[in-house]
């Protein structure tokens, strides 16, 4: 199974294409952008579980494995 690729930061709301470098998940896929894992000292805020780098999916493999479409930010 391939990881969800959520589009954007959960804490405040900054796109994070699934193929650009920068974003940080949990083991449950929480997603948050660089400055926000640094805000939280790459601690998840929601799972307080460790917060790694993401990796990148190249875009030719998006048709076949397409990052979520659904945002996760909570104003």
């Amino acid at each position: 199974m391939a990881l969800e690729m959520r589009p954007d930061c959960e804490r405040c709301g900054t796109d994070l294409p699934a193929e650009a470098p920068g974003a940080f998940i949990c083991s449950f896929e929480c997603t948050f952008c660089a400055t926000c894992a640094d805000d939280v000292d790459d601690m998840c805020p929601n799972c307080e579980g460790e917060l790694v780098d993401r990796p990148t999916r190249a875009r030719r493999h998006q048709d076949s494995a397409p990052p979520s479409k659904l945002r996760r930010f909570k104003s």
